[in-house]
């Protein structure tokens, strides 16, 4: 068989899954779910040793230290992963959820329900935990799920999704809900993303390149996730203290995630006294800062070029710059942002509620770091991703939003006629 027949046996396995498995109710996931647990953890053995496998091998192809902690898994890491799946199990089921529902004037009962999207890809990058977290959020929520990760990763995913199918295949849930796209050529990802009518929405999570890629050549619909160009904003009104401590949070506190800070804008206002603290406490923690002329002139910098302020860094580097003016630090965020997360820091009511009217992006943080941009912290349980797009869910997904709707209405023998509404045999 070909790599694309392949794909395609995985793809209608997974479609026929789907089907059996949104009907299902949440005894039969939640069980199911805390199966897979437990399997992962009496398994762990075979897990390390393929998964030494691909850490040997990207080793020996001068894969950077820090890329191989991400891919690496020991025994401690698949027992928070699987922990993390019975904290899936936990947390509502958002299928069935009534979002909205009321009696029409001619006595319709009608009802908007959550149901399953169906058939969900994912594709990712070497991080063999996002196998299990990611079939654990879509089965939660009555989807199958279709798993592409990065080749770095392969020999980890495959016994991941093989322990996962074994475990449900003890279960009512469909052993088929899972499965992982064969092959590690830049192929079979086009055969995931050209599978319209297989799969009903394509979710990628990495870097812009990947992002990127996908957006641009899926035919899937798609949710584009991740890419976080976040912004902290200094306004004119702020406690310059308290701006010190959320800008060093939003950048240090886990500089490699997408909710981390980027940028930093400061109002004109404030900038001498603002600006030469702000340096000095970055330098401390380590922080190169990329500036333009006006923050330059506060003191030692690595001068900001146009890239440097549209960069996601993902590590020890910001870009910063004085801005005139509220509506200036706006327009420098629509300009180079990615419409992640972006915060003001300031003690005026009206300048917060413009900055919030104005920012056009998931999330907008008043007197607070990037960095509670996040499923967990949000009190969703758990994520997907983060959406940046704006048809369907837009930041933190969480466990509804894997979900679509249908309405429902029900009636006596109502008929629809020239005159209006009228009831079969009444």
């Amino acid at each position: 068989m070909s790599e694309a027949d392949d794909f395609l046996m995985v793809a209608h396995a997974a479609r026929d899954a789907a089907a059996e498995l949104a009907p299902l109710p949440r005894a039969a996931k939640d069980a199911a779910l805390r199966a897979v647990a437990g399997t992962l953890v009496s398994r762990v053995k075979e897990i390390i040793e393929a998964n030494a496998e691909d850490v040997s091998a990207a080793r020996e192809n001068g894969t950077p230290e820090t890329m191989i902690d991400r891919l690496r898994l020991d025994e401690k890491r698949i027992e928070v992963i699987a922990e993390a799946v019975r904290d899936v199990a936990d947390l509502p089921d958002p299928v069935g959820q009534v979002v909205r529902g009321s009696t029409l004037p001619n006595g319709l009962e009608l009802r908007q329900l959550r149901v399953p999207l169906g058939v969900v890809g994912i594709i990712y990058e070497g991080r063999p935990n996002v196998t299990v977290d990611a079939a654990a959020l879509c089965l939660k929520s009555g989807n199958a799920v279709l798993l592409r990760g990065s080749s770095s990763a392969y020999r980890s995913n495959t016994v991941l999704v093989k322990i996962m199918q074994d475990a449900l295949g003890g279960t009512e849930v469909p052993a088929g809900a899972v499965q992982l796209v064969p092959g590690t050529t830049r192929e079979s990802v086009k055969h995931l993303m050209r599978a319209r009518g297989l799969v009903d929405v394509l979710i990628p999570r990495g870097g812009a390149s990947l992002i990127d890629s996908v957006v641009e050549e899926s035919t899937v619909p798609v949710i584009e996730t991740g890419v976080g160009n976040c912004h902290v904003y200094v306004d004119a009104d702020a406690d310059l203290d308290l701006a010190l401590e959320i800008l060093v949070n939003a950048k240090t506190q886990r500089p490699s995630v997408c909710n981390a800070a980027e940028t930093f804008l400061v109002h004109e206002a404030v900038a001498a006294a603002f600006v030469p603290a702000a340096l000095a406490r970055l330098a401390r923690e380590g922080v190169t800062v990329h500036g333009d002329e006006r923050i330059a002139s506060y003191g030692a910098v690595v001068p900001a070029t146009e890239e440097d302020f549209g960069n996601e860094y993902l590590s020890l580097d910001i870009a910063a710059a004085v801005v005139d003016s509220l509506e200036d630090a706006v327009a420098h965020i629509r300009r180079y942002g990615s419409a992640h997360t972006d915060a003001i820091v300031t003690r005026s009511q009206g300048a917060a509620r413009r900055f919030v009217a104005l920012v056009d992006s998931a999330a907008v943080a008043v007197n607070a770091s990037t960095r509670f941009t996040d499923g967990g912290e949000f009190g969703f349980g758990a994520e997907i991703g983060i959406s940046t797009q704006k048809l369907h869910a837009r930041g933190p997904m969480g466990l509804p939003e894997l979900t679509s709707t249908k309405w429902v209405y029900t009636g006596e023998g109502h008929l629809r006629t020239s005159a209006g509404t009228v009831i079969a045999g009444g």
